[in-house]
């Protein structure tokens, strides 16, 4: 059974949020006629990689979906949103100016992640469809995605090990790979097919059944400690 790491108690009142005076509005109600009506959902994960921008407020339509701002390098467990053209807005979370608006299109029964990337003086939306898929034995499934706007195409690499991927431009991403499971790794984010590494993620392990996002962000030119280039890990979702 696939388990959102995050679809919880929390996430169930996201949906609240994101269907509350939506043009879907009616869906978010009891229908007298038919009690066990289920509308189509999606369900949508969030990123901040978009490095120097203030605490923001993510909507859908006119919608917050976050309970407290959402800082660089934060992010939004799965939330279930009602699927079609949906409009994304991001706020300043203390002004109300707005970042950046975009539409997406979710489709039923389809897993997201939803990342705000570049810089504040170009904004951009980058919606991935998560095929979350159960890793094979012993294995664990990661992705890897490349967030940094002002750096050439980067390789993951496993220290002491193998090249994962090679040359990954900006916004690019791969599939979910597997990669064994219930070891620790250190991963490292290179620069091209060199080996000058850019950003370390030191002792990670992987544990059997998980599917994992690995994401490079920040900037070469970077201006102060905030925005310097980084490499984190998510969990996406395990396997029971």
């Amino acid at each position: 059974m696939k388990n959102y790491k995050n679809i919880s108690k929390r996430s169930i009142a996201m949906l609240s949020a994101v269907c509350l005076l939506s043009v879907l509005l009616s869906s978010c109600l009891k229908d007298n006629n038919n009690q066990n009506y289920n509308p189509p959902v999606a369900a949508v994960t969030f990123i901040q990689a978009s490095p120097n921008e203030p605490p923001l407020d993510l909507y859908f339509d006119n919608n917050r979906v976050n309970f407290y701002p959402i800082n660089y390098g934060g992010d939004i467990d799965y939330f279930r949103a009602y699927t079609g053209k949906r409009n994304v807005n991001i706020f300043n979370s203390a002004t109300m100016n707005k970042i950046v608006s975009d539409t997406i299109h979710l489709n039923q029964n389809t897993d997201y992640s939803l990342f705000l990337a570049n810089t504040p003086n170009k904004p951009e939306i980058l919606l991935l469809t998560d095929s979350l898929s159960k890793p094979a034995s012993g294995k664990a499934n990661v992705r890897f995605v490349n967030l940094s706007p002002d750096t050439p195409p980067v390789s993951l690499a496993i220290q002491g090990l193998q090249v994962l991927v090679t040359n990954e431009p900006y916004k690019g991403s791969t599939p979910f790979m597997p990669v064994t499971a219930n070891a620790t790794y250190t991963f490292e984010v290179r620069q091209g097919t060199t080996a000058t590494v850019l950003a370390t993620l030191p002792n990670i392990t992987l544990n059997s059944n998980y599917v994992y996002t690995i994401w490079f962000h920040g900037l070469t030119n970077s201006t102060g400690t905030t925005d310097k280039l980084s490499v984190d890990i998510m969990t996406n979702t395990y396997y029971y």
